[in-house]
């Protein structure tokens, strides 16, 4: 499959408990282009990919449903693997709008292949938001087997 363009897009539709919240997260502070306006829903272009916030307040699950990642990540959650700049101008947006954060901006797998910057934020309707920041986003798929045994370069410093 080498050289091979993936012509492919994810689309996710999700439940969200405040529609207008939702173009304020997405649209406002995130900056996510909406697409076509249909009722009880928003599409957004959230970073290249298609996804859809239904008004449904029965069906949000937000931060019930299991934990992972230290016991604070809920299981249903959602978010975007950006390179490093990217991240950065997300977390300022973020910061700037007095985001709800449930894990603030921090280093993640350091000195690995992984290495990363990940926080993880409430969209004030019911869903929690990840963002990763990588070098290069494919980096996330880096396993310790394939890592080169040279020492990775830190993110910050």
């Amino acid at each position: 499959m080498a050289g091979t363009a993936i012509n492919a897009l994810f689309h996710f539709s999700f439940a969200v408990d405040n529609l207008e919240q939702a173009r304020k997260f997405y649209g406002g502070i995130l900056g996510c282009p909406e697409g076509r306006e249909m009722p009880g829903r928003a599409d957004f272009n959230f970073f290249g990919h298609h996804i859809v916030a239904h008004l449904s307040p029965a069906a949000v699950i937000g931060e019930d449903s299991a934990k992972v990642a230290r016991g604070v990540t809920p299981i249903h959650h959602f978010g975007a693997i950006v390179p490093l700049d990217a991240f950065q101008k997300i977390e300022q947006r973020l910061v700037d709008a007095g985001a709800d954060f449930l894990e603030k901006p921090e280093i993640r797998q350091q000195g690995t292949a992984r290495e990363q910057m990940l926080m993880l934020c409430r969209d004030g309707c019911g869903n929690i938001v990840e963002f990763k920041g990588l070098r290069q986003v494919t980096d996330v798929y880096a396993v310790p087997e394939r890592q080169s045994r040279e020492p990775a370069q830190p993110i910050l410093g």
